[in-house]
C-alpha cells in the first residue's frame, strides 16, 4: 500500500509540514505516524472535497484551433470531466467530428444543455461572440464558465466565471524575465566594483600608495 509523508507532501507543495497536517484533518483524513498518509484513499478524499468524484458534463463553445486543443485534452476526462458537446456557429463545422465528437450548430445550444445536464460552459469563441454566448450559456442554466475569449464577461450573481489570458500569463512569465536580467546586471556590476574596491585599501588616505620607509 503505498504511502507518503506529510514532510514529503509539504516540501513538495512548499508548505510548513505542520499546516499541512492541520489541512488534511479538516478533510477526515488523519496520517498514522511514523507510515504517513495512505495514497489512494488522499487522493479520494481530496477530489471528494473538490467535486471531483462525480461526472460532470462539459460543453465547449467555439470549435476553432483552441476549442479544437481543448477538445483534444486528455486531461479532462481523468480529472471527472467529460466533455458532452462541442458547439458551433459554423453550419460548415456541424457533424464534423473533432476528439471523435460530432459538433453541433449553435442553433442546438439550449436543447444540448438541457439534454445533458451541463452546468459548466467552456467558452473559446472571438471576443465579439463570447458576452452573446455566454448569455445563452446562463439562459440555459449553465451557472459556472471558463472563458478563454479575450474579453471580460457579464454575468449575473450565482455565476462563476474563470478567465484564462494567454496573453497575461505571458506578461507575467516576462515580468520574471526581466526582474531576473536585473537582478543579474546588478551582480555582475557588484563583481566587478568589488576588485577597484580591494585595491583602494592600499592606498593611504588621499589615495596615494603610501611611500616604504627605509629601514
Amino acid at each position: 500500500m503505498p504511502t507518503v509523508s506529510s514532510e514529503e507532501l509539504a516540501a513538495a507543495a512548499g508548505v510548513n509540514s505542520a499546516k499541512l497536517r492541520k489541512d488534511f484533518s479538516y478533510l477526515g483524513s488523519y496520517g498514522t505516524r511514523g507510515v504517513g498518509y495512505d495514497v489512494e484513499y488522499l487522493v479520494y478524499q481530496i477530489s471528494r472535497e473538490l467535486g471531483l468524484t462525480q461526472d460532470w458534463p462539459v460543453v465547449i463553445v467555439g470549435i476553432g484551433n483552441l476549442g479544437a486543443a481543448l477538445a483534444n485534452y486528455g486531461g479532462f476526462a481523468s480529472r471527472g470531466f467529460r466533455v458532452a458537446a462541442l458547439i458551433d456557429a459554423d453550419p460548415a463545422m456541424a457533424g464534423k467530428p473533432v476528439a471523435g465528437i460530432p459538433v453541433q450548430h449553435t442553433d442546438d445550444l439550449e436543447k444540448i444543455i438541457d439534454e445533458n445536464g451541463v452546468s459548466i460552459g467552456v467558452i473559446a469563441t472571438p471576443a465579439g461572440a463570447a458576452q452573446p454566448v455566454c448569455d445563452r450559456l446562463v439562459a440555459a442554466g449553465v451557472t459556472s464558465i471558463l472563458n478563454f475569449a479575450p474579453t471580460v464577461l457579464s454575468v449575473p450573481d450565482g455565476v462563476d466565471v474563470r478567465k484564462v489570458d494567454l496573453s497575461i500569463e505571458l506578461q507575467i512569465l516576462a515580468f520574471h524575465e526581466q526582474r531576473k536580467a536585473g537582478e543579474e546586471a546588478e551582480a555582475q556590476a557588484g563583481a566587478a566594483a568589488a576588485p577597484a574596491e580591494r585595491g583602494n585599501d592600499d592606498k593611504g588616505p588621499d589615495g596615494d600608495v603610501p611611500a616604504v620607509m627605509p629601514a
